[in-house]
């Protein structure tokens, strides 16, 4: 009798129970993983993303720490990274990772995911008709309205690009392509003659906290084109001003009509800060970034002195620390108010409540946060105008304090400080609070402007019973 399939299969497990099992479990256990795998992809994927961006979040602008951040440097050409090495190192060496790229490279992206993988951007590239990649005109400018960064160098041939990019930040660039700042009074003298085209200007902006506080000894020697500042941009500063005899036009053509920027309306270098506190730095001159200039003896005409070294680099260096916020960067912390006599912040003062306010404002020094001491910090306890305006006074170490008296007037108040100070990020804090009146059992029981009301009442009940008495028994 021939076993029938179920019996030769009972037989099997008998003789070898585990290979079956064993392989049904394998078969399990794959559907299982296949079955948990599907529903993980997307947080695997999460991960990957998070992973890959990790290194630039941690390279991300950071207000309690302004410095360690990432830069990238456009370039037309990439000898550029070797022939402005001294600058690009003076940042690597302040902990500064630079991502160098030619500005028409087919990759070049400023974000990622909704998020900036840079904190600041040099502009090395004057003769860039365009950008490539996703960078364009409006990319850099919304990189700057988001709060970060820009330096700007031009030189002769500037493109429409580039001039358009510092019109919107308040600059205007000679119209003139052919055209380059001369000084026939103020220029370097090189050997036995001299360029009319390279300036020694030493122009600066008065600001220790633009420019640091070691003064620019030797002039600075540019050699590029002019631009103005716009007249309705009232944030953009001259930092580096040519002399009264200086005037832009093309050093190969006869003059046949005045040129258009002449004096001190030219500036060589100009800065701004904007509202956002981003702060953009803008040059006629990418050749004053050049190790060439950085290097060079001056000498100004029609004078006996003569500097070993030019100012460049102190005065690229300077200025750079300023872009960067590594200098002139404040903030506030541990904003505080509360009645004299007690400690705990309330939810509402009455009219006429004593009160203190505090403050703490700290300075970057580059390294670490240092207490940030000067005299004209105020505040306005507001509402639709300020009632009160008071000058804060210092300990020395951060921390700014004063009290004043609650005006006699019930509403919405806000505590305001707006700070602006020259070469610092403005400061602007509010924080609401409401005043109520007295209530009804908070009153005096008798007022002493009330009483010649009560006087008059009690007057007024004295006549009538005299009156009464008078009018009853009177005949």
């Amino acid at each position: 009798m021939n076993p029938t399939r179920a019996d030769q299969r009972t037989k099997s497990l008998r003789q070898n129970p585990s290979s079956t099992v064993s392989a049904h479990l394998c078969k399990t256990l794959t559907t299982t993983e296949l079955r948990e795998q599907r529903p993980t992809m997307p947080s695997l994927s999460v991960f990957v993303t998070l992973i890959s961006l990790l290194p630039f979040l941690c390279h991300s602008f950071s207000p309690e720490a302004p410095t360690n951040r990432r830069l990238l440097v456009l370039l037309d050409d990439l000898s550029l990274q070797s022939s402005h090495s001294i600058f690009f190192h003076s940042l690597i060496s302040r902990g500064f990772d630079l991502d160098f790229k030619l500005a028409d490279d087919p990759t070049l992206s400023l974000q990622r995911y909704s998020q900036y993988l840079y904190d600041g951007l040099v502009l090395f590239s004057p003769t860039a008709y365009q950008f490539g990649g996703a960078v364009d005109f409006q990319a850099v400018l919304d990189f700057v309205d988001s709060g970060h960064d820009l330096i700007l160098a031009a030189g002769a041939s500037a493109s429409d690009l580039v001039r358009s990019i510092a019109r919107q930040c308040g600059v205007d660039f000679d119209e003139d392509p052919s055209a380059v700042v001369i000084d026939h009074t103020n220029y370097a003298v090189l050997g036995t003659q001299g360029d009319h085209t390279l300036i020694a200007s030493d122009d600066f902006i008065q600001s220790d906290v633009i420019l640091g506080k070691n003064k620019i000894e030797a002039p600075v020697l540019f050699k590029g084109i002019a631009h103005s500042l716009s007249a309705s941009n009232s944030l953009v500063l001259k930092v580096l001003s040519a002399s009264p005899s200086s005037y832009s036009a093309s050093p190969n053509a006869k003059l046949s009509y005045p040129p258009s920027l002449t004096g001190s309306a030219i500036s060589l270098v100009s800065v701004l800060q904007a509202r956002n506190n981003a702060r953009i730095l803008i040059s006629g001159s990418v050749d004053m970034f050049s190790n060439q200039l950085f290097k060079s003896a001056v000498q100004k005409a029609g004078s006996s002195k003569k500097y070993e070294k030019s100012g460049n680099e102190q005065f690229v260096t300077e200025l750079s620390k300023w872009i960067f916020h590594e200098r002139g960067h404040l903030k506030a912390v541990n904003v505080r108010h509360h009645k004299v006599g007690e400690t705990d912040e309330p939810a509402v003062y009455r009219i006429n409540d004593d009160l203190v306010y505090s403050i703490e404002i700290y300075e970057w020094s580059g390294k670490s946060w240092e207490p940030y001491v000067a005299g004209d910090v105020q505040v306005q306890f507001f509402m639709m105008s300020p009632y009160v305006l008071k000058t804060l006074a210092t300990d020395q170490k951060g921390l700014y304090r004063t009290s004043f008296k609650v005006p006699d007037v019930y509403g919405v108040f806000q505590f305001k400080v707006e700070y602006n100070r020259l070469g610092y990020t403005s400061l602007s804090l509010a924080k609401q609070i409401p005043v109520r009146p007295f209530r009804h059992n908070e009153y005096e029981r008798f007022i002493t402007t009330a009483f010649p009301y009560y006087g008059a009442s009690f007057t007024t009940m004295a006549g009538f019973f005299i009156f009464s008495i008078v009018f009853m028994y009177n005949k």
